[in-house]
Order: C-alpha cells, then sequence, then structure tokens
C-alpha cells in the first residue's frame, strides 16, 4: 500500500508536468502564430486582431473575447470573437461609446494594469457585456504605448471560473503584441505615404522639365497628385495679381462651379473669405467645415456657390510664394465633413515642407 502510495505521488506529479508542458506549448505555439500573422499582415490590423483573440479564446478556455482600441475619451470596438450574435448587433448600431459606459475598461485605463472581475453579473450588472453577452468572469488586459493605454483586450467566461495567472500572461502577451502590430502599421503607412508623396513630386518634376514655358500640364499635374494623395475631391490653382485671384486651372471641379468662375472672372476675395485670410497672412488657410465658416453665415458668393452647388465641406488653401511675395494659391476640397491632416513629425524633420500640410 505503501508503495502503491508512492507511485501515485509521482503517477500524478507526471501528469501536472505534462500538462504544464502542453499548455507551454499552446501558448508558445499561439505567440508564433501571432507573431507570423503580423509579420505578413502588410500593416493590416483586422487579420492580427482577429489571431489574437481566436487563440486567447481558446488556449484561456474562454467562450468569446473583444479588442477595444481607445479614442480620446472614447472607445471603438474594432474586433470580436465567438461573440453571442445580440452584442454583435448592439455593437454593430453603435461601434463607439464613451468609456463612462464601460466602468470596467473605465478601470483598466486608470490602473493601467490587467483586471480580472470575478462575476460580471454581481459587479457590473449594467454593462452590455453583461446584459447582452451573458460574461460572468472577464480578463481584461491594457495594451500599453509609452505607459499609455491606447486600448484593452478582454475574454469572456460564461460561468464564474477565474483566470490562472499563465493564461493571464498570455493574453498580456498578446496585448503588447498588439501595440507591436498597431505601431508597425502606422510606420508601414507612413512609409507608403511618403514614397506616394516622393513619386508625385518626381512626376511634377520631370512635367516640369518636358514642357518648358507650358504651364497647363504643370498645374494639371499637380493638382491632379495633390487630389490623389490628399483624397481630396477637386481643386483649383489661382494666380494672384496682388489684389484679385485668377482661376488659371480647375480640375475635377463641379460643372455649377466652372461656371461661376468663367461668369465673374477674376476675382476680389470678401474680407471674412479663406482666400482674403490667406491673402492677409500668406499663411496655410484650412477650414475643416465650410458650413460652420463665418463667410458662409454671411452668404458670401463664392462660398455659398463652393457649398450648396459644388457640394464641398473641408478645405485646404496653401499659397504659393515668391521671395516671400503671394503670387497664387492652390486650394482643394472634400466633399465630406473630414478636415485635412498635417504631415507626421519624423516625415516633416527629414523633408521640411513650406507648410507642412498634407502633401501640397
Amino acid at each position: 500500500m505503501q508503495n502503491f502510495a508512492s507511485q501515485a505521488v509521482i503517477a500524478i506529479e507526471n501528469t501536472r508536468l505534462l500538462n504544464e508542458l502542453r499548455e507551454s506549448l499552446q501558448q508558445q505555439t499561439a505567440t508564433a502564430d501571432v507573431l507570423k500573422t503580423i509579420s505578413s499582415s502588410s500593416g493590416q490590423l483586422e487579420p492580427v486582431f482577429d489571431a489574437m483573440l481566436e487563440n486567447a479564446v481558446r488556449i484561456c478556455e474562454a467562450k468569446f473575447g473583444s479588442l477595444v482600441l481607445f479614442e480620446g475619451n472614447a472607445y471603438r470596438r474594432v474586433a470580436l470573437h465567438n461573440a453571442p450574435p445580440a452584442f454583435v448587433e448592439a455593437q454593430a448600431r453603435d461601434p463607439v461609446r464613451p468609456l463612462a459606459a464601460s466602468p470596467t475598461l473605465r478601470r483598466v485605463a486608470g490602473a493601467k494594469q490587467v483586471i480580472q472581475v470575478a462575476d460580471m453579473a454581481v459587479e457590473h450588472p449594467e454593462e452590455a457585456i453583461a446584459r447582452l453577452g451573458g460574461a460572468r468572469t472577464v480578463l481584461c488586459a491594457p495594451m500599453l504605448n509609452d505607459d499609455r493605454v491606447v486600448g484593452v483586450i478582454s475574454i469572456y467566461r460564461q460561468e464564474v471560473r477565474p483566470f490562472t495567472d499563465k493564461q493571464t500572461e498570455l493574453v498580456k502577451n498578446f496585448a503588447a503584441q498588439a501595440v507591436i502590430a498597431i505601431e508597425n502599421a502606422r510606420l508601414l503607412n507612413e512609409l507608403r505615404e511618403s514614397l506616394d508623396r516622393q513619386t508625385a513630386n518626381a512626376e511634377v518634376l520631370k512635367v516640369i522639365s518636358s514642357s518648358p514655358g507650358d504651364m497647363k500640364p504643370v498645374f494639371e499635374a499637380m493638382l491632379a497628385n495633390a487630389l490623389r494623395i490628399c483624397e481630396a475631391k477637386f481643386g483649383h490653382l489661382l494666380l494672384y495679381d496682388g489684389e484679385r485671384f485668377h482661376a488659371t486651372h480647375l480640375h475635377d471641379v463641379p460643372s455649377s462651379y466652372r461656371e461661376f468662375w468663367q461668369q465673374h472672372g477674376p476675382i476680389q476675395p470678401s474680407p471674412n473669405t479663406g482666400l482674403a485670410r490667406l491673402a492677409s497672412t500668406k499663411q496655410v488657410v484650412h477650414i475643416p467645415d465650410l458650413k460652420a465658416d463665418s463667410s458662409y453665415a454671411e452668404r458670401e458668393p463664392l462660398r455659398v456657390i463652393t457649398v450648396e452647388q459644388a457640394g464641398a465641406r473641408s478645405l485646404v488653401a496653401v499659397p504659393m510664394l515668391k521671395e516671400n511675395k503671394l503670387i497664387g494659391v492652390i486650394v482643394i476640397y472634400r466633399q465630406e465633413l473630414r478636415p485635412f491632416t498635417r504631415l507626421p513629425e519624423r516625415s516633416m524633420s527629414s523633408r521640411r515642407t513650406s507648410h507642412g500640410f498634407c502633401s501640397i
């Protein structure tokens, strides 16, 4: 009997070691799978997030998982795995929610460390994840970038059963890898944008060298590239004679907008318009929402035509300067309310532009 008891202990210890080995191999395989996905995703985050959640849910014996990214004081749920249909439908209707709507996520953001909720039905029954997803035990790992929480990976069980330390460590590792994937995607997108800008600049310089004295193809190339790279709808290049702006080239403009310039010819801008501000300051003028601009409220004719007939909503105008003298302006428009962005600081430090706005 004593021998059998000793052998039983050996058998138990062998089983424990074998289970730990299997668990360790599973976690290493899952980590390698995610890293492989990151390396082959070409800057696409969706397959990376999907792989993370699938592996975390499976290995940690959870029911479903989610990944959210923070946007200021709000969060956007960007990935779900195996979530209940009622919860999926609710997220589709309202993808961006204030951080205050989720005490659990708010707690993770404040603590900047892994949080485990033993029973959501007791601690936070009002949260949608508990009401619609049936979540009970929850594990949340913050995605930290320079001590700043940029998102959270969460896995959920529909029964009350705590996650182990090893399972917690695995999800924590996935959160760190998610940050790496986001940073890789950002750098890759910046590289692509930089290559686009350099290609566009080279194309314009090629046109300039091949058409001496003929500015029409040069202006056409400039506007076409500006619209494409800056994701704008239409634009124009105006020359300035010291008092009035002349429409030298119009690109992809609506017919009503073209007719306005043909009928009115050179214009002297009204005091509150973007062109007037640019003429006086010789600085970039960015109007995120033309309908909210004072010149539209005052029913300035050009602004009314631009907004109501051409459908423009966001505008950026960049001055053309020669020895600090204004000789013209390039203006591009979006027909949706979407402000233009500045070049990233890294790009601007390596190749300074006159104003750093978009790619113009």
